[in-house]
């Protein structure tokens, strides 16, 4: 089993950066990719960002401005977010993909983001 533990999240003016850490446990050979995914007020859950064997991918409205890292180690991954906008704010989540399915269907329980104009 796999488990997500999300922290970083916060209140920041616009224009400000904030990093997001995923904290993994588990089986780490079960896991394909890891994925960010953003949820705003009254939306969706969009997929922002991904990483999978060493390359990343991002959504078109964060592109140049997020940054998928991690240690060495793999256990815990990152979201660099800068340049932040408005309608940046809302609930982020790192999950796994999984190896078997190809479905990201471990999450972690969130962290909210709040950007200010």
């Amino acid at each position: 089993q796999v488990q997500l533990v999300e922290s970083g999240g916060g209140l920041v003016q616009a224009g400000g950066s904030l990093r997001l850490s995923c904290s993994v446990s588990g089986n780490l050979q079960r896991i394909r990719a890891v994925g960010w995914h953003r949820q705003a007020p009254g939306k969706q859950r969009d997929l922002v960002a991904s990483t999978y064997g060493g390359t990343s991918t991002y959504t078109e409205a964060v592109k140049g401005r997020f940054t998928i890292s991690r240690t060495s180690d793999k256990f815990t991954w990152f979201l660099q977010m800068n340049s932040l906008k408005p309608e940046d704010t809302g609930v982020y989540y790192c999950s796994a993909q999984s190896r078997l399915s190809g479905l990201f269907d471990v999450w972690g329980q969130g962290t909210q983001v709040t950007v200010s104009s």
